[in-house]
């Protein structure tokens, strides 16, 4: 083993200051995007039978990091999460460090204890009183959980027996709501067809009118209602569902009732805001993704359950004795609570970020997201070749560019988008509001500033001009 193996070499701290140095200065292109034949013919990508040096190492990060985007980047509003933190990465250097697992307090004191914390303190702050919580890998797993505690809450002997051929179970998510449902009734053997998907009004909400309607014609249908998922912060217009009128269906028809909040989970941390969850504290279910709006790096995601027990009657099995030992600790194990073994501690990058910007820092920074969405909806509605696609809910604006003689709109605004991935100077996504593309800028980075939403237009309509007069 090389002598140079057990020290941070001062090499790598300088690059990583000089990464982030470029990520703050607005001529950095936000990616180098290359077609990946093009990018592979770039690359060394053989693994050597003999090993390499650390000088060969420390090459091939400055081509990853050449080649990176750079999410941290003011012009980077590609995704629902952006930006760099300290006390986030601080949390991922040192989680790389002691490299431990989250299956026993044994094996992770302090971050188990952490986590628990922070379980009791994010289920506070949705309104459950006693909650039940683990950190998982992203909101879909947390969808999934949540579905799978319901299966087994409405089939009891589904865990143990499997389903039976009459198990005719109806899940009910708005048109709006994340693809993970789907993916969950996959898995969970329920079937994507019984995703059944309600209507929503034009800002992308639920409408429970429709939910009821469509609850009734399941059961007509020979159907079993079980489940309504319910989305805080829908992926393309960020809506929030009406949880507060939600919540009656689901208790008159018997539905375990889930909150997504991957997105909009965040808006709890601002007094201005936190009414968009109204309803929420009478949920069963509720995940809530901290790398989003709360900046951490992924994946940092946590599931929480009103009724505390729900998540170990549905998780724990037997035969785990090699792992899980009756030493005291048990009862401080979090493993038997989770479908996964090893797990990451992300516990301790939010726990250290919550502890250094604290809860009025998360409340202005969720402010500022919102205000200066309003601010790019304001630019979009004042330009005369932007539309605006959706009332805005949150932080995403949707809009397409258009002026008369261009024939095909989502042509060209697909044109549009590509150009500016393609010189570097803005990374946005697009995504489809019946047949229409829109572009979906994401306003998410807390180091944004009303300078760089302004120079994102003006490379937006630069893009476009250059597309109709090429020179």
């Amino acid at each position: 083993m090389p002598d140079d193996e057990h020290r941070i070499d001062e090499r790598l701290i300088r690059k990583i200051n000089a990464y982030l140095e470029k990520n703050r200065d607005p001529s950095t292109p936000v990616t180098n995007l290359l077609d990946p034949e093009e990018l592979r013919s770039r690359l060394d990508l053989t693994l050597p039978e003999g090993g390499c040096s650390l000088d060969d190492l420390y090459r091939v990060i400055d081509e990853y990091l050449e080649h990176a985007v750079r999410t941290g980047h003011p012009q980077y509003f590609n995704q629902l999460w952006s930006g760099f933190t300290l006390p986030g990465f601080l949390g991922e250097v040192i989680t790389g460090l002691t490299n431990t697992s989250m299956y026993t307090y044994e094996v992770a004191p302090v971050a188990t204890l952490m986590e628990m914390e922070l379980v009791q303190r994010m289920g506070r702050l949705a309104g459950f009183e006693d909650p039940e919580g683990l950190f998982l890998t992203g909101g879909s797993n947390g969808n999934l959980q949540a579905m799978m505690i319901a299966r087994n809450r409405a089939l009891p002997e589904v865990k143990h027996a499997g389903f039976t051929r009459d198990a005719r179970l109806a899940a009910f998510v708005s048109e709006e709501a994340h693809y993970s449902f789907e993916k969950a009734a996959n898995i969970l053997g329920l079937g994507m067809e019984r995703v059944i998907k309600v209507g929503t009004d034009e800002a992308g909400r639920m409408l429970p009118e429709d939910l009821e309607q469509k609850i009734e014609d399941s059961r007509a249908a020979g159907l079993r209602p079980f489940f309504v998922g319910a989305t805080a912060g829908t992926t393309v217009k960020g809506a929030f569902d009406p949880c507060e009128r939600i919540v009656p269906l689901a208790r008159r028809h018997g539905l375990w009732f889930h909150v997504d909040g991957s997105l909009g989970g965040t808006a709890l941390l601002s007094p201005r805001h936190r009414h968009l969850l109204d309803g929420l504290e009478q949920a069963d279910s509720f995940v809530w993704n901290a790398h989003k709006l709360m900046g951490l790096p992924l994946i940092c995601s946590v599931f929480l359950v009103r009724e505390k027990g729900r998540l170990l009657a549905s998780n724990s099995v037997d035969g785990a004795d090699y792992i899980f030992h009756d030493d005291g600790h048990g009862a401080s194990d979090l493993g038997p609570l989770s479908l996964q073994c090893g797990r990451r501690p992300d516990a301790l990058k939010l726990w250290l970020s919550w502890k250094y910007y604290g809860d009025t820092g998360y409340a202005e920074r969720v402010d500022r997201f919102f205000d200066l969405a309003a601010y790019a909806e304001e630019i979009v509605r004042d330009t005369e070749e932007l539309e605006l696609m959706a009332p805005r809910s949150s932080v995403t604006v949707c809009f397409r560019y258009r002026t008369p003689g261009i024939e095909d709109l989502n042509a060209f605004n697909l044109r549009l988008r590509r150009e500016l991935a393609r010189s570097g100077r803005s990374l946005v996504n697009y995504g489809f509001l019946g047949e229409d593309m829109a572009i979906r800028l994401v306003i998410a980075n807390h180091e944004l500033t009303r300078e760089d939403v302004e120079l994102f237009f003006r490379n937006v309509l630069s893009a476009a001009e250059s597309l109709l007069n090429p020179s």
